[in-house]
């Protein structure tokens, strides 16, 4: 008997206003043995009201209801589900990518969206099983999460920020940056998995609740302090010096983990550009994205930080840095940004 036999099975609930989309969605779901649909609702205050008593790993939330959307509902369905997920299944999410980029970066851990009308099957379904298996059971408050190994993190004047994230890093990537103080007096670099559709909505987001510059990397950029530069859906950020400038290289090499744009390429040029002074941060997501990069940034004496397991939607990328040795520290986003902060504060070269 497999794995998936064993496990109990990954508890979901499905709010949607369509009575015929939660119920098409529950026979879906209801073929996986690794799946148990345990509530249906057809409103926000449906699913909050039900989050109180029910243990859900899963809500299935749709954007467009009457009454409190999806997205109005969002951060309070975090709050009160100890740990649940949120994939947000709306149709909204297919063709307005900006209501998908807001719903990550309200916390949802993916988007999936709904196919039109007669596609309801086939495809979509294995799909949706696919996104929840990634998304799997929550981690609950006060669960135990082996101990890792931790290096001293270098000291110094902070010279170039760099964060990598991937499914569910959205929202922690612009919490540290809402975080952190106005002046830090270096570049930050982000490299988010996203199509190149989404990136010039994810940089509005970011400029709108950061209140930084944030530019979508092109060929021949110049780094600024304070600014955000976002790797481009089609191309990896790399780095490489100009005279006295830092100035961005796009590079479209294939990679072993099949990601475009990679965390590993970023963390690399922010090393080698940048060497003591460059400090990476791993965010939620799946795979091992950024491991590499983090080894070559540390080989060049700097610094690595990654998310903890109970605040990460899916612990891929942070685990596999965390459990190689390389993080100086493992911990939930806002206590990742007092860290980084006090390095800021703090920083003079020694």
């Amino acid at each position: 008997m497999g794995d998936v036999d064993r496990s109990p099975p990954i508890r979901l609930m499905i709010v949607d206003d369509s009575p015929v989309a939660r119920s098409v969605l529950a026979r879906m779901l209801g073929v996986y043995r690794d799946f148990e649909v345990v509530h249906l609702a057809g409103t926000a205050h449906e699913a909050l009201d039900a989050l109180a008593t029910i243990a859900i790993d899963i809500v299935l939330l749709d954007v467009e209801m009457p009454g409190r959307t999806g997205l109005d509902a969002l951060p309070e369905i975090l709050e009160r589900g100890q740990g649940a997920r949120v994939l947000v299944v709306s149709s909204a999410c297919d063709e307005g990518a900006e209501a998908a980029v807001r719903a990550l970066a309200l916390g949802a851990a993916d988007t999936l969206p709904k196919p039109g009308t007669g596609r309801f099957a086939g495809r979509f379904s294995e799909e949706l099983a696919e996104r929840l298996r990634r998304i799997g059971p929550a981690v609950r408050p006060g669960h135990p999460v082996a101990s890792v190994r931790l290096r001293p993190a270098s000291d110094g004047r902070l010279a170039c920020l760099a964060l990598g994230a991937s499914t569910g890093g959205l929202h922690a990537v612009t919490g540290i940056l809402k975080a952190l103080p106005a002046m830090i007096g270096a570049p930050i670099l982000v490299t988010q998995h996203l199509p190149p559709v989404f990136m010039p909505f994810f940089a509005r987001q970011i400029e709108s609740a950061c209140g930084r510059t944030t530019r979508v990397a092109e060929e021949g950029l110049a780094l600024q302090a304070e600014e955000v530069v976002l790797a481009p859906g089609h191309a990896h950020l790399a780095l490489e010096q100009q005279g006295g400038r830092v100035v961005v290289r796009l590079d479209r090499t294939p990679m072993p983990s099949g990601c475009v744009p990679s965390v590993d390429v970023m963390f690399a040029a922010a090393g080698e550009m940048f060497g003591r002074g460059a400090l990476g941060v791993v965010l939620s997501g799946m795979g091992r994205d950024g491991l590499e990069g983090a080894r070559k940034l540390v080989e060049r004496s700097g610094t690595i930080f990654a998310q903890d397991r109970a605040t990460s939607a899916v612990w891929g990328m942070p685990r596999a840095v965390a459990e190689a040795g390389l993080a100086s520290a493992v911990l939930p986003p806002s206590d990742l940004a007092r860290r980084i902060t006090n390095r800021i504060e703090g920083g003079t070269w020694k």
